[in-house]
């Protein structure tokens, strides 16, 4: 995979490569990712790609490690009563 750029946000590490034909956007935060794959042919460049990494799709993701996390600890929870 080829990293093109990283960005700046306050709620998780942004990234943006290329790989295969296509661009994955990336999201990580504390230690759980979320990634959305385009084809290179559907956009019109990193440039355009990055545009709809837009305020409505950062705060969408923010919901959905939040629940991410909420379900991982319940898991734990979980395994822990087990043994």
């Amino acid at each position: 995979m080829n990293l093109l750029k990283e960005i700046e946000e306050e709620h998780f590490n942004v990234q943006i490569y290329q790989y295969n034909g296509k661009y994955i956007l990336k999201f990580a935060k504390d230690g759980m990712e979320q990634s959305f794959k385009i084809g290179e042919t559907d956009v019109f460049g990193v440039e355009d790609f990055e545009k709809m990494i837009t305020p409505e799709l950062i705060q969408h993701t923010l919901v959905r490690f939040e629940k991410m996390k909420h379900e991982w600890d319940e898991i734990l929870i979980e395994n822990k009563k087990t043994k």
